[in-house]
């Protein structure tokens, strides 16, 4: 591993140390940037490309130079542990509400659950793939978070054709209270999930995509929630296929934001 430092005379703000890491995040062998703008330092952990690094440092014109460049010994392992830890967590208690949210939904006949259940799938999938994410380099994390993005758009697509399904074969009424009820337990499950990922304050590409997945799971556990107690309300199958519907616009919302994340 080596450390290498840059004087950039023009970095002052945070607008250049996005810039910067649009630029680096690319290359491979680069395995983490520090900044210090008081100072406007960057320093640059890499295994390699010293001389790509400095070209494409060169290339936006930040009146940089190179001050040192010396062999370390840090290493990442324990930042990579607990996120191997923190994925493993997430990805288990998904999984586990995956298999309750399709069970139930199919049985209560509830397109909400299933939808979820669906998203929650995703969820495990993106988790599983950050697991081999995790101590790559960070284009490799990009190229992870852009796969999550393509597989939770072919599941909303599915879902969508499956809430126009249901809704021209008019299926029997949902059971509202397994709505509401598992519902409610995925909504705890998600809460967990959310507060372990924001307590890690981890910025990687394949970590910030996790993070949203979940704040999206939170918004449709409610929805689903709201749309059982409809149900109930109005004896209607319709609040659920609604729901179902504004579940897939999430998740497609969702997908675009981690593509844009992987670029």
């Amino acid at each position: 591993m080596f450390k290498t430092v840059f004087k950039i005379s023009k970095m002052d703000c945070p607008s250049e140390e996005n810039l910067i890491k649009m630029k680096l995040y690319d290359i491979e062998g680069v395995k983490q940037l520090e900044f210090d703008l008081k100072e406007r330092v960057l320093v640059v952990f890499h295994t390699n490309n010293e001389k790509t690094i400095e070209k494409a440092i060169r290339e936006l014109n930040l009146n940089e130079s190179k001050l040192s460049t010396e062999e370390t010994d840090i290493v990442f392992n324990e930042t990579q542990t607990n996120e191997s830890k923190l994925l493993w967590i997430v990805l288990i208690i998904n999984f586990a509400f995956f298999v309750i949210e399709m069970s139930t939904g199919f049985f209560s006949k509830s397109m909400g659950l299933i939808a979820d259940s669906l998203d929650m799938l995703a969820d495990s999938f993106v988790y599983g793939l950050s697991l081999l994410a995790v101590g790559g380099t960070i284009l490799k994390k990009k190229r992870i978070a852009k796969y999550a993005g393509y597989f939770q758009l072919t599941l909303a697509i599915i879902g969508v054709i499956e809430v126009v399904r249901r809704f021209l074969g008019l299926e029997a009424l949902p059971v509202f209270s397994t709505m509401i009820i598992v519902s409610i337990f995925a909504l705890i499950a998600n809460g967990i999930c959310f507060y372990l990922l924001l307590k890690s304050k981890s910025e990687e590409a394949h970590m910030r995509a996790s993070m949203i997945f979940t704040s999206n799971d939170i918004v449709i556990n409610l929805g689903v929630i709201v749309a059982g107690i409809l149900v109930k309300w109005l004896n209607s199958g319709l609040p659920d296929l609604i729901i179902g519907i504004i579940v897939f616009v999430l998740v497609i919302q969702g997908a675009f934001r981690i593509l844009k994340l992987s670029n």
